[in-house]
Order: C-alpha cells, then structure tokens, then sequence
C-alpha cells in the first residue's frame, strides 16, 4: 500500500506549509534559514529570497531557533517579543537518526491578548516556574495593573519596551504602592519569563545574615553548601525590595554582580559566573540617601537608569473607582455576599480619604467592610475612623476658616496614626508633646 508521504507531491508539501501556520520558519543545524513562509516574510518586511540562507537571528527579532538546535530541547507556547508585541511560539528540533540537523517554529499566536483569552490552561502552564524552597511564583502580569490614567499608562508602555532587555531597573515609589507587581510584570514579559522570580526583601533580613542570604556559602572543597538567592535566580530575575536598607558593605558586592556578572559565596574564593536581571524596589528616593552617605553612588548611577516612578494613590484618582470595584468585587464573589453594593455616599467618603497606605490600604478597607457589613449595601459607618474622616483638602463649602483648619488637622492625625499606630511615634513625627496629641486624639474621637 502506498504511504501518504510518497503521495504528497513537493507541491503539495509546500502548499500545506505555506498555510498550515500562520507563521512557520525552518533551520539547519547552524542556525541559519532553510525555509520561510510568505506570510511570516510579509510581517518581518522582508522576502525569502533575502531571508533563506541568512542566520535566524538577523532576520527574527529576539529568535531563541539557535537554542534549540544547541540544546534539544522544545518550546512551547513561548513568549516571544518582536516587533513591540509579544506572541507565543512553538520551537521544535528536528532529529535525523538521533542527531540534530535544525529545528522549525511556528507561531501559535500573533497576540499575548488572544493568548490570555483562548488559553488559560497555557497561562497556568507559563506560571509554574521552579525556583528553589524560598522563592515565589510569578502571580501578577501587565494586565493585572489597574488603572487607564496617564500616569499608569506610560508606566505600562515604558514597561513593554524594557522588559525584553536586561537592563536592571529601580521602581520608586510609597509603601503599598504595588511595587513588586510592576517588578513581576517585568519579568513576565521578558525572555526570562519561563526562569525563577526571586524576591529578596533587604529591609526584613538582619545585616549580618543578608550576604549568607543573597551569595549563599560553600565549603573548604568549593562545594555549595547553602545556595543564595542570587543562584536561585539563575537564569530569571531578582527583585530587591527596600534596596535603601541594604548596608555599605552589601552594596560594594552588588555592584560587582551588576557590573561584572560574577558572585562570590562566602568561603569561596573564585568568582562564580551568574545570569540574573535585577529589578530593585525603594520607598524613598535613592538620590537623597545617596547624598546622606547612605548609598554608594557609584550603584546610584548603575541601577538608576531605568527608572518608574510608582505614584500614590491620591495622585492617580482617576483610577479610584476602578481599582475600588475591582478590591470590591473580588472580595464579594470569595466571601459570596454577590448581592452587596457600595452606597454613593460610601464611595465618596472613600474618595476623599487621602490613602496614605495607597492601593494596598484601599485593598484592606474593602474587605473589612464587605466582612462587617451585615446587610447588603455598605455604609460609611463599616469604614474606619480614619477613613471617615472628610478630605484632607478644603473644597470650598460653607465650612469656616476654623472649621476647614480643625478638618485639616483631624485628617493628618488621621493619616499619621494609620503610618504610625504607635501613638508616641506619631506624636514625635507631628512635633507634639504626649499630652498635646492625646487631647487632640480625644478631640477627634480617634
């Protein structure tokens, strides 16, 4: 009987490629182009008559063929920039009685947008990434930011043009701000997506433990004996939070690791070779610690060239009632109190709450007041004292000069006891003796 493959004539063969994909591109064993469809030519803006014979990686932005054909091993449904979108790919090497003799690839899908809404399952499958007994998964992605304003829509195009390099990038910005998702957007939309996220919070970890933590140990034959986290990282990226808090003596080694892509564990006294992109968090500028002596700046001008200034909440109020909804409906459909709704009034007594814990703050709220609220609108009653409180910011009504002076003054002793409940804290920050700032607590019902 005849084979089907000896009934399939060149032609036909061709033809079945040509629309099988949408995208289909094949290599030889040296990486360079045996076969392009005319479609994927049509988007490169280039021919196949100036494409076959050339490597891969001059014709296909960010091509990964070359590892495969290296390594043997597949991708599937791998992210892959170019061309200022990500689509997702498959990569497989071709074997020839056991050896590789190239590989081929084709498209799957032309938008990471298509892909989020057709594949939940390759969503999931792209999450699961391994990263060693302390690391963490990857949980937020570009989609997941909220907001449309100008402010978070720049941050998202900057994002979408730098994730693909490895250039290291600081994200600035208050405490609850969100930091660590934009860091995790990063990573997921880079090429080093399928590789660890390792997060490191400089601030939590003792000083004295922080170089063990981050460069692991080694024995007297070399050999590891705690691995770090920079090892962890290998291959993907590491994310330093409250990188203010890091000493002197951490930050020289740092930058070693930024500058000459080397570590030394402790015990060690070879340079071990690491590929790691650094993604660093800080709270408060790092400009003015650097000014104080706090940090090297020699690093500063390392780590600062990329740069997104995370803004606070009430700097971006047009994303408010987004971002409200959003915390709200969450929170209804995991607590299953579906009927429930905010009040109008609820809604603006929280829109002119100044939100010094920013959306992480917003986020606690809600869900408190979802948990508090027996019947099924929420009332500004459900909401803390706090938060209760009128803007901080005199809107012209019929108030007083006193009256708009005694709300301002309830708002920012509001504001400072939600950043600093210890009261004898608080009362050293606003400059007011104990006594001073009990009657004023007693004053305001706090």
């Amino acid at each position: 009987m005849t084979s089907v493959t000896d009934r399939l004539t060149e032609s036909v063969l061709l033809e079945i490629l040509e629309n099988a994909f949408q995208w289909f591109v094949v290599v030889d064993k040296e990486s360079n182009i045996l076969y392009i469809n005319e479609e994927y030519c049509k988007f490169l803006e280039t021919t196949r008559e100036e494409a076959i014979g050339k490597p891969v990686n001059e014709v296909i932005e960010n091509s990964r063929m070359h590892e495969v054909v290296e390594t043997g091993e597949e991708h599937v449904a791998s992210p892959h920039f170019i061309k200022g979108n990500y689509m997702l790919a498959n990569r497989v090497p071709v074997r020839v009685d056991g050896e590789i003799v190239g590989a081929f690839g084709s498209v799957i899908f032309r938008d990471m947008n298509d892909w989020h809404n057709l594949s939940s399952q390759v969503r999931t499958t792209m999450e699961k990434i391994k990263i060693g007994q302390t690391a963490e998964k990857t949980t937020f992605q570009l989609q997941d930011i909220l907001g449309s304003s100008d402010s978070i829509r720049s941050i998202k195009e900057t994002i979408q043009m730098i994730a693909p390099s490895d250039l290291p990038v600081l994200i600035q910005g208050e405490s609850g701000t969100g930091k660590e998702m934009f860091a995790q957007s990063i990573h997921y939309l880079s090429n080093r997506s399928e590789k660890p996220f390792v997060k490191v919070n400089c601030a939590a970890i003792p000083a004295e433990f922080l170089e063990l933590e981050l460069f692991g140990s080694v024995g007297s034959t070399e050999q590891i004996q705690r691995k770090g986290r920079i090892h962890q990282a290998e291959g993907g990226t590491l994310f330093l939070d409250d990188l203010g808090d890091m000493p002197l003596s951490m930050q020289v080694k740092l930058l070693r690791v930024l500058q000459e892509g080397t570590i030394e564990p402790i015990g060690s006294h070879n340079a071990n070779k690491v590929n790691i992109r650094i993604i660093a968090a800080v709270n408060q500028p790092l400009k003015n610690l650097m000014e104080s002596g706090k940090f090297r700046e020699d690093l500063y001008y390392r780590i600062h060239a990329v740069t997104l200034q995370i803004p606070p909440l009430r700097q971006r109020m047009d994303d408010f009632e987004e971002i409200t909804n959003h915390f709200f409906h969450e929170t209804i459909a995991t607590v299953g109190k579906r009927n429930l709704s905010i009040a109008p009034e609820t809604m603006q007594t929280l829109k002119e709450y100044s939100w010094p814990g920013n959306v992480r703050e917003l986020q606690n709220v809600i869900q408190a007041a979802v948990y508090l609220t027996n019947g099924d609108v929420i009332e500004p009653s459900v909401l803390p004292q706090g938060v209760r409180a009128k803007s901080r910011y005199y809107t012209g009504n019929t108030q007083t000069l006193q009256q708009a002076i005694e709300q301002l003054e309830g708002n920012i002793i509001a504001e400072t006891l939600q950043m600093y409940p210890n009261k004898r804290e608080a009362a050293k920050v606003l400059g007011l003796s104990r006594s001073t700032f009990y009657e004023k607590m007693k004053k305001y019902e706090f």
